[in-house]
């Protein structure tokens, strides 16, 4: 649940400290990085976002 005073802190910090607040969502289905390894099965996630999200943070 919200809590007021989060909300006040939240936006002083904004405010007090500048900070910049930016949020991409992407899509990605991660069904073909199943794998009964689960470090394989990382490995696959990892190389997934890195290929279809890695140049994001340039553009945003």
């Amino acid at each position: 649940m919200l809590n007021v005073y989060n909300i006040l802190e939240t936006i002083r910090m904004i405010q007090d400290e500048c900070l910049d607040i930016r949020t991409i969502t992407m899509g990605i289905s991660l069904l073909d990085c199943i794998d009964t390894d689960i470090d394989r099965a990382c490995e696959k996630v990892y190389n997934k976002i890195v290929s279809k999200a890695g140049k994001l943070v340039p553009v945003g």
